[in-house]
This record gives structure tokens, C-alpha cells and sequence, in this order.
């Protein structure tokens, strides 16, 4: 986990799944935004909020390489360290991400950039996936129930999050498909 960052002005995050859509923190204002050198990725065994470690489920994590389209957050700066505590109790859970701060690119104006709090994948972490086939996505997404509720829900809530952002995500709009069938 990485230090607050020596600002002390309002706080950016970035939001790429279920912040997306279910954040839980007050913000003043919401855009859509773009981090490059990391993209959106169905490559966390999930332990706590979608699946068990017997049954785990799959998440959503930053990996390297690509871009992300998501949401950037700006919080005001007296609920800068609150929000923080909020994020690290919620996403670092099992201290799979990593706490890092990256510049992001807001889509209103692209010439518009911002430092964000973002949490990326811990690639040498026991939950990190890494790239598993569709089949393998399906089963875990199918089978995963968690603290905050089943797999299911959480990728179908993702994608139609993306949707009204204009972003498809081809293989997470495939799954998302499959996954209403049932």
C-alpha cells in the first residue's frame, strides 16, 4: 500500500468496475476518463465480495499494458482522507491491488489531465488469475457468491455500466450475455 498522496486538495479516483457504478463515497463530480498503460481485466480470484476461497469468484483488476476507459471521481478535500480509508477497507480486502496514483485523462476535454487514486493488480498475489480462457471466466463468474452478492450480478452491472458510457468490451459483453441466460 502506497502513501496518501502529498496533496491535500480534493482527490481523484479512478473507477473502472464496480466503483463504476456502486462507488459508496461522496463525490463532486463524476467524468468519464482514460488511464493508459493499464487495461480492465477479469483477472482477480475473488475471496470476499464475489466468491470464497472454495469457491472463488473472478473480478475485475487494472493489468498492465492497454488502456481503460472508466470514471474519474473528484472528492472534495475535507472527505479526501475519510474517502481513502472508505477504498482501502473496501478494495484492499486481501491486498490484492496495489495503491497507486497515475494520471488519467478526462474524455470531456482531452487535453484534460488528473492524478488519481487507482488500484492495480498485484501480479505476484495468490488471487492474481491472470488471463484464464472464456470458459474458465464463465465457471467462476457462475459460480461466485460473495460479501456483496453473486458474480452474476456484478459483471452483468459492469457492462451495462459500460454501455451507458458507450465502451464495449467485447469479451466482457460476451460473458455478460452468457451470464443472463441463466
Amino acid at each position: 500500500m502506497t502513501a496518501p498522496s502529498d496533496d491535500s486538495g480534493d482527490l481523484w479516483v479512478f473507477a473502472y468496475g464496480s466503483l463504476m457504478w456502486r462507488p459508496g463515497f461522496e463525490a463532486v463530480e463524476r467524468r468519464k476518463a482514460r488511464l493508459v498503460g493499464a487495461h480492465r481485466a477479469l483477472c482477480v480470484y475473488s475471496f470476499v465480495h464475489r466468491g470464497t476461497p472454495e469457491k472463488p469468484g473472478l473480478v475485475l483488476g487494472l493489468d498492465r499494458g492497454g488502456n481503460c476507459r472508466g470514471i474519474a471521481y473528484r472528492v472534495a478535500a475535507d472527505k479526501r482522507e475519510q474517502t481513502i480509508a472508505y477504498l482501502r477497507e473496501r478494495e484492499q480486502v486481501t491486498m490484492v491491488y496495489l495503491e497507486a496514483w497515475r494520471q488519467v485523462w478526462l474524455d470531456d476535454d482531452p487535453r484534460e489531465s488528473v492524478r488519481a487514486l487507482c488500484y492495480i493488480v498485484d501480479r505476484g498475489h495468490e488471487q492474481y488469475a491472470g488471463q484464464l480462457s472464456a470458459a474458465e471466466q464463465l465457471h467462476y463468474c457462475r459460480q461466485g457468491h460473495g460479501r456483496s452478492g453473486a458474480n452474476r450480478d456484478y459483471v452483468i452491472a459492469t457492462v451495462e455500466e459500460l454501455e451507458a458510457m458507450g465502451v464495449r468490451d467485447r469479451g466482457l459483453h460476451l460473458l455478460a450475455q452468457q451470464l443472463k441466460g441463466n
